[in-house]
């Protein structure tokens, strides 16, 4: 999971107390590859974004979340002035795109 005063920290454990557990933290970790790592050597379950993936086929066995906020929210920051700058701009974009993409993908996933 990851450490301890994030953001993402903070959604997963109310996630899973929401869920009715208290989660047995073994393995603390910003890196997503690593926490992925860890599920694909039986040492860990996670909380994985679907981005993880990279348009590939999962690697792992996939459960639904329970009911409720099931997404998280990426933010960017810049200097004030440079919001319309190109590579921001650009920036912006793949990353919504990408989003886009993983939406469409796991709306695929759940039909089949």
């Amino acid at each position: 999971m990851e450490p301890e005063g994030t953001a993402a920290r903070h959604w997963a454990m109310t996630l899973c107390r929401n869920a009715g557990f208290e989660p047995d933290v073994r393995f603390e970790t910003t890196d997503l590859l690593i926490h992925l790592r860890l599920v694909e050597r039986g040492h860990a379950a996670a909380l994985l974004p679907g981005l993880v993936w990279n348009g590939e086929p999962p690697t792992v066995a996939l459960r639904r979340l329970p009911r409720g906020r099931r997404t998280r929210r990426v933010f960017t920051a810049v200097r004030r002035g440079r919001s319309r700058h190109p590579a921001i701009t650009a920036c912006r974009h793949a990353l919504r795109q990408a989003a886009a993409d993983v939406a469409t993908l796991t709306e695929a996933r759940a039909d089949v």
